[in-house]
């Protein structure tokens, strides 16, 4: 296995040395009303507790920073967390469609629901490597915003399907443009927080996709309701959304800001501080960078994501089935469709609560990521094997079995929350996250295909490949941790320091120096920074 080099001995202690000097040429004032002037290396002296020495002697206390950081959180957050609702909404509302008349009014026969469920994914893979440079490159916040709208004007266009044809050209360009939102929402987050405060707010925003499950079963029941109207309810439900999604758009284009340095939400002083906080946790500069295909190659051969990407793969193909066939399976338990869209309710707050909880548990400590990993796929494991050996069983453990699978959810966002605090470089990052989107869209795609339409409404297969893919899911998060300590160990005896998982520094004696050991804003990698540790 690969491992990452360490800077020499000698080449830390000058550059260690370098660590105290001060920027010549620029005033007081200057420093603090320039948000584009260059960031120096931050340190820290155990008689500063509480505050952050920058720049000129400037020091910025704890209170200071935290709140910007709640400005941040205040600006930022809630944006995400409802575009990412509106995401998920306009792409799982094809699961109570199905049980509402599309697949009766479409004339689908055989597995063509399952294509129809799958080429989504089609798009959203072919898509999602060029989009994850064009948000590296463009101003995210304006290309985030560009996409909103492409994909509520195809999402009102579903509604105009007749045939299987229609609906396999729409659902495939949803895929192409909500291919931008996740890579994007994890970018913007990369840039905004530091390491440690990443798992909490991308487990906030992600939470979106629990909340959007629950809105879109409420509409689907009060939509089921209607009777005698001219345009059938599955049409509505698209309608409705896609409309709502492009309204969103207007104010989340002037909301949205590009990156620290156009946040018009912050005084000069605040983006200053804001991009300082960012810098000195060890993730990087703040702004775009050329690409570099050096960093490619490394992320490409760095074992730790290789780890990611299986945990991706073998939590993705489950939830690729449970999404487009969630509202089927629960019919099949005996209950009704309108029955079967209230079940949802309980199911997506269950949801919503475990990733909330989990992605804060994981940003509290730093040791508990893949354990949490593991812990919310465990329930899984059990849930699909009951319901793959239900005969004879009551509905009431159908039911609690499937609720069992509401926690799956929760492992992606764990995942992205280490992929955010345990890279660095900006084509390094913005490569794994291509990767870890490409094997989404790979999961997802192939999950529909194990619910063989000749063994409805059982579905066999399927629940077996659920069961397996969740085992081998919790086996490579187990070997992902292992490795990741492993590797932190071995830099603490290399670099003879003491390093933080949370910082992206080195301890010495009584000075605390954050970033790499030449410029704090330079655009380099995990490998090559000393100091760095590996969040577990």
């Amino acid at each position: 296995m690969n491992e990452p080099c360490s800077t020499n001995t000698s080449d830390r202690r000058e550059a260690s040395s370098s660590l105290d000097g001060q920027p010549d040429g620029f005033t007081e004032h200057e420093v603090d009303n320039n948000p584009n002037l260059p960031l120096l290396n931050s340190h820290r002296h155990p008689s500063a507790a509480g505050s952050t020495l920058l720049p000129q002697g400037n020091t910025i206390d704890d209170e200071v920073a935290n709140k910007v950081l709640a400005k941040i959180d205040r600006a930022i957050i809630p944006l995400l967390f409802i575009t990412y609702m509106l995401n998920f909404m306009d792409k799982v509302i094809l699961s109570s469609a199905a049980v509402f008349g599309l697949r009766e009014d479409t004339n689908l026969k055989g597995q063509q629901y399952s294509w129809v469920g799958s080429v989504f994914y089609l798009g959203y893979l072919l898509w999602t490597y060029p989009t994850t440079v064009l948000v590296a490159r463009l101003p995210t916040g304006k290309y985030l915003t560009v996409n909103t709208l492409f994909w509520g004007l195809v999402v009102a266009l579903t509604a105009a399907c007749h045939n299987f044809g229609g609906l396999l050209v729409m659902r495939f360009l949803l895929g192409v443009a909500e291919a931008t939102i996740t890579p994007g929402f994890m970018f913007l987050t990369s840039t905004w927080y530091t390491r440690d405060e990443m798992p909490t707010r991308v487990g906030i925003w992600f939470s979106g996709n629990s909340v959007g499950g629950l809105v879109a079963s409420l509409l689907a029941f009060a939509i089921g309701h209607v009777h005698g109207a001219s345009i059938r309810p599955w049409r509505w439900m698209y309608i409705i959304l896609g409309t709502t999604t492009f309204m969103w758009a207007i104010p989340l284009f002037f909301l949205l800001p590009d990156n620290i340095s156009k946040a018009a939400f912050l005084t000069p002083k605040e983006r200053r501080i804001a991009a300082q906080r960012v810098v000195s946790s060890g993730t990087g500069t703040t702004e775009h960078t050329n690409w570099k295909w050096d960093q490619v190659r490394e992320c490409l051969i760095d074992p730790k994501s290789w780890f990611i990407v299986g945990i991706e793969l073998f939590t993705q193909i489950p939830n690729g089935g449970s999404q487009s066939f969630a509202n089927i399976v629960v019919e099949s338990f005996g209950f009704t469709n309108l029955q079967s869209t209230l079940i949802n309710i309980p199911y997506s707050l269950l949801s919503a609560g475990i990733i909330s909880g989990s992605g804060y548990l994981a940003g509290r400590f730093r040791t508990l990521n893949c354990i949490l990993i593991v812990g919310v796929i465990m329930p899984c494991v059990i849930g699909s094997g009951i319901i793959y050996k239900r005969d004879n069983v009551p509905h009431g453990i159908h039911l609690f079995a499937y609720f069992l699978l509401s926690s799956g959810s929760a492992a992606m966002p764990l995942n992205m929350a280490l992929v955010q605090s345990n890279y660095r470089g900006v084509t390094k990052k913005m490569t794994i996250t291509a990767m870890l989107f490409i094997t989404y869209c790979v999961g997802n795609m192939a999950g529909p295909h194990f619910f063989l339409k000749s063994e409805d409404p059982l579905y066999e297969t399927a629940f077996k490949a659920i069961t397996v893919c969740y085992s081998l899911a919790t086996v490579c998060a187990i070997c992902l941790r292992n490795y990741l300590k492993r590797l932190n160990e071995r830099r603490t005896r290399e670099e003879g320091i003491v390093g933080s998982a949370g910082l992206g520094g080195v301890v010495r004696g009584d000075v605390q120096g954050y970033g790499d050991f030449s410029d704090p804003e330079s655009d380099v990698t995990d490998w090559q920074v000393v100091g760095f540790r590996y969040r577990l």
